[in-house]
């Protein structure tokens, strides 16, 4: 079980999942950020990557890496994380 209030509160995990879907479709079709200057350019541009299965499995896999957590067994968080209601802030 994933504890998804607290990971949609984070907004690390915000960035995370942005970045897992935009960096293979940018690196797939070969531009950079700087080449999407107006809407209807992204929205080509995501239009192609939906259209093609290759780049849908890359985001796919990048968004699995960034759901799953690491420092756990199997798919789900700890026992511990399982409980937080926020984002744990704690700095050792």
């Amino acid at each position: 079980m994933i504890n998804w209030t607290v990971r949609f509160k984070n907004p690390m995990f915000w960035v995370q999942i942005i970045l897992s879907i935009f960096t293979p479709i940018l690196a797939y079709m070969g531009i950079t950020a700087q080449d999407l200057t107006s809407w209807p350019i992204l929205g080509n541009t995501l239009l192609q990557a939906v259209s093609n299965p290759y780049v849908l499995g890359l985001v796919i896999v990048n968004v699995y890496n960034a759901v799953i957590d690491p420092t756990s067994t199997g798919v789900s968080d700890s026992k511990q994380a399982r409980t937080y209601t926020e984002p744990n802030s704690i700095k050792e």
